[in-house]
C-alpha cells in the first residue's frame, strides 16, 4: 500500500507535489484546531455543569430553608392561643368576637414581612363560618393584604378542602385568585391547615401565605448565572417562582429530563442550553437552571476566534511563501525544463533568461544555456573535422591511383595496337583501360555492385593475360544485389590478395569464388580461395582495427575497411576467416541500398 502511494506521488509533477506538501503541512493545524476547540468546549461544558449541579443543590437548600422558616412561623401562628380559642359555636358575645378578630388581624399583619414596602409575604387565615357569626368581617381577600377572612359554604375556596385533607402539612401552590369573589392575584402561596390542638379532629381554618414568589425570587436572584434563568416548579413543570416574569407558566424541559424524572439532580447539555434539574418528589418541587451555551462559551469563542485568525493567518502566510518560492524557483526551473526537453543539439540557443539575482537557480540556468552553446560549438567543430577527415582520407585513398591521364593514354595505345595487329596486347590494354574507366566512375565514390564486378573482372583478365594464370573464377551473384551500392575499388584489392597469397602457383587447381547474397537489410559479398598457404589472421585483424597500425603492414585492406566505415558506419566492413575446406574467406558486409545515380 505504501509503495503504491509512493508511486502515485512520483507520478505527480513538481507543482502538484508542492501543492500536496502545502496541504499536508496545513491540514493538521486545521484538524487540531477543530479537535482542540471541540474538546475544550466539551470539557468546559462538563466542568461548568458540575459546578452548576453543586450550586443548584445549595440553592435548593436555601429555598427549602426559606420555606422551612415560613413553616415555623405558621406553626407559631397556629399555636397562638387566640387562634386556638376560635370557635363557631356562637357561645361568645359579638363584642368578644370583634376583639378576637381584631387581635388575630393584628397578629397576622405583624408576621407579614415587608408589608409596609408592598413587596413582602402576607399571612391570611381563612375560616369556615357557616352561621355567619363574624358577619362584620370581610369574606374575601384584598390584593396584597393580610388578615382574617370568613366564608360560607357557598363562598368556600376551591383549594380549601384539598389543604384540609393534608392534615396540617404545608404545601406550595400557584393560584391565580384565592377565591371566586377575590380579585385576580397570580401568586405563589404556602397553605397549611389550622387544626385545633385539643381537638385534633376539628379544623379551625387554613393559614395562607401569599406572595411567596417574591420571597423565593429573592433567593433565586442571589444566584448569578451568565444570561441564565432559574425556575422553581412543581412536578408538572409549572413555574412557582423564577428570575423571570413567567410565574404560572409551564416550561419545556428536554425529553431526557422528563423521561427519567429521577429523584435528585439531573443535568443535560444540549446544543443551545445547559439544564440542571433538582427533583424533590417529597416536596413536589423542581429547581431548574437553564443556562445558554452561547453565553457560557462567549469567552471561549473569543479565544477560538483568535486561534482561528492565527490559523488562517498562518495558512495565508504559508500560501504566500509557497507562491513566492514557486515564482522564484519553480517557474524558472519549469522554463529550464521546457528548454531542455525541446533543445536538440545543433539548434539555435536563445538568449539566457535574466533573473536579476545570482543565486543557485540563476547559476544553474546560465550554466545550462552556456553548456548548450558549447555543445553546439563542439558539434559544429566535430562535424567540420569529420568532413575534413573524410575528405583527407578519401583524397589519400584516391591519390594512390591517378588514372585520368593514364586512361586516355591507354585508349590511344589500344587503338594503335589493334591497327598494328597485336591482338593480345590490345586486349590487355582494353582490360586495363576498362579498369581505369571504372576507377574514375565520373567522380562518383559509390557505384553499383554490378559496376564493381565489371571492374574486378577486368582486373582478373588483365592478371591472367599478364602472368598466364589458369586459375578458375566462379561468380554466384544474386540478381537483387547487383544494384546495391558499394565503394569503388573494394573487391579488386581483395581479389588481388586472393591471387597473390592464395592461388598464384596452383595452376588449374586454384579457384576463386565470388558470392553476393541478401540477408534482411544486409548484403554480404564473400571472396573465397582454396589456397594452401598459412595465414596470420590475428595480424590481419590488427591491420583492420588497430588505431595506430604499422606502416610496413600496408594500407590495402585497411583502406577498404575504413572507406566502408566512412560511408556506412562502423557496423559494416570486411572480415577474414579460414575456410573449412582450406583457404581463406573474406566477407564484405554492406547495408542494403539502391543505386540512385
Amino acid at each position: 500500500m505504501l509503495s503504491r502511494l509512493i508511486r502515485l506521488i512520483r507520478k505527480l509533477s513538481v507543482k502538484q507535489q508542492l501543492i500536496l506538501l502545502f496541504l499536508i503541512m496545513i491540514s493538521p493545524i486545521f484538524f487540531l484546531n477543530i479537535f482542540g476547540n471541540l474538546k475544550a468546549e466539551q470539557i468546559l461544558k462538563r466542568h461548568v455543569t458540575n459546578a452548576y449541579v453543586e450550586l443548584n443543590k445549595q440553592n435548593f437548600t436555601i429555598i427549602n430553608r426559606d420555606i422551612d422558616t415560613v413553616n415555623k412561623i405558621t406553626t407559631t401562628v397556629i399555636q397562638n392561643p387566640l387562634i386556638q380559642q376560635m370557635n363557631m359555636t356562637g357561645s361568645d358575645t359579638i363584642l368578644e368576637r370583634v376583639k378576637r378578630y381584631e387581635t388575630i388581624e393584628k397578629l397576622l399583619v405583624s408576621y407579614s414581612q415587608g408589608a409596609e414596602r408592598g413587596d413582602g409575604i402576607y399571612y391570611s387565615l381563612y375560616i369556615y363560618d357557616p352561621n355567619d357569626y363574624y358577619f362584620f368581617a370581610p369574606n374575601f381577600p384584598q390584593v396584597k393584604k393580610a388578615g382574617v377572612y370568613f366564608f360560607s359554604k357557598a363562598e368556600e375556596p376551591y383549594w380549601f378542602e384539598e389543604v384540609v385533607q393534608k392534615k396540617g402539612r404545608g404545601s406550595l401552590k400557584f393560584t391565580e385568585r384565592l377565591s371566586a369573589q377575590a380579585e385576580n392575584l397570580k401568586t405563589l402561596t404556602y397553605m397549611r391547615a389550622v387544626n385545633n390542638i385539643s381537638r385534633k379532629a376539628e379544623t379551625i381554618g387554613v393559614l395562607v401565605i401569599t406572595k411567596m414568589d417574591s420571597k423565593i425570587g429573592e433567593s433565586l436572584k442571589s444566584i448569578s448565572l451568565p444570561d441564565g434563568e432559574i425556575y422553581l416548579t412543581d412536578l408538572n413543570n409549572r413555574v412557582l417562582a423564577s428570575t423571570t416574569n413567567n410565574t404560572g407558566e409551564v416550561i419545556a424541559l428536554p425529553e431526557t429530563v422528563v423521561a427519567e424524572d429521577l429523584e435528585g439532580t439531573v443535568d443535560v447539555i444540549t446544543s443551545d442550553f445547559i439544564y440542571v434539574v433538582n427533583n424533590n418528589h417529597a416536596l413536589g418541587q423542581k429547581l431548574v437552571y437553564k443556562v445558554p451555551v452561547k453565553a457560557l462559551l462567549q469567552q471561549q469563542n473569543e479565544m477560538k476566534s483568535v486561534i482561528q485568525y492565527i490559523t488562517v493567518a498562518y495558512a495565508v502566510f504559508g500560501l504566500i511563501m509557497i507562491t513566492y518560492f514557486w515564482r522564484s524557483l519553480m517557474t524558472p526551473l519549469q522554463k529550464l525544463a521546457f528548454f531542455v526537453r525541446k533543445y536538440e543539439p545543433g539548434n539555435r540557443v536563445p538568449e539566457t533568461p535574466r533573473r536579476g539575482s545570482n543565486d543557485e537557480v540563476s547559476v544553474l540556468i546560465a550554466s545550462t544555456y552556456d553548456m548548450a552553446r558549447r555543445l553546439n560549438g563542439l558539434i559544429t567543430y566535430k562535424y567540420q573535422m569529420e568532413l575534413k577527415q573524410k575528405e583527407s582520407q578519401l583524397q589519400l585513398l584516391y591519390q594512390q591511383i591517378n588514372p585520368h591521364l593514364l586512361y586516355n593514354t591507354l585508349e590511344s595505345i589500344y587503338w594503335k595496337s589493334s591497327l598494328e595487329g597485336n591482338v593480345e596486347s590490345a586486349e590487355m590494354i582494353k582490360e586495363l583501360s576498362k579498369l581505369m574507366k571504372i576507377s574514375l566512375s565520373r567522380g562518383r565514390e559509390l557505384i553499383s555492385l554490378e559496376e564493381e564486378l565489371e571492374h574486378a573482372t577486368a582486373y582478373i583478365k588483365l592478371q591472367q593475360h599478364r602472368y598466364d594464370y589458369v586459375f578458375q573464377v566462379v561468380m554466384n551473384i544474386h540478381p537483387d544485389t547487383k544494384s546495391n551500392l558499394i565503394p569503388k575499388i573494394t573487391l579488386q584489392p581483395l581479389i588481388e590478395n586472393a591471387i597473390i597469397h592464395g592461388v598464384k602457383n596452383m595452376g588449374e587447381d586454384g579457384e576463386i569464388t565470388i558470392t553476393a547474397v541478401c540477408e534482411d537489410e544486409t548484403v554480404r559479398i564473400s571472396i573465397e580461395d582454396n589456397g594452401y598457404k598459412s595465414v596470420d589472421y590475428e595480424a590481419i585483424e590488427a591491420v583492420l582495427n588497430d588505431e595506430s597500425p604499422n606502416p610496413t603492414s600496408g594500407y590495402g585492406i585497411r583502406n577498404i575497411n575504413q572507406r566502408i566505415h566512412l560511408h556506412f558506419g562502423s557496423d559494416y566492413g570486411i572480415s577474414y576467416t579460414p575456410r573449412t575446406e582450406g583457404g581463406t574467406l573474406v566477407t564484405v558486409k554492406l547495408p542494403k541500398s539502391e543505386n540512385q545515380d
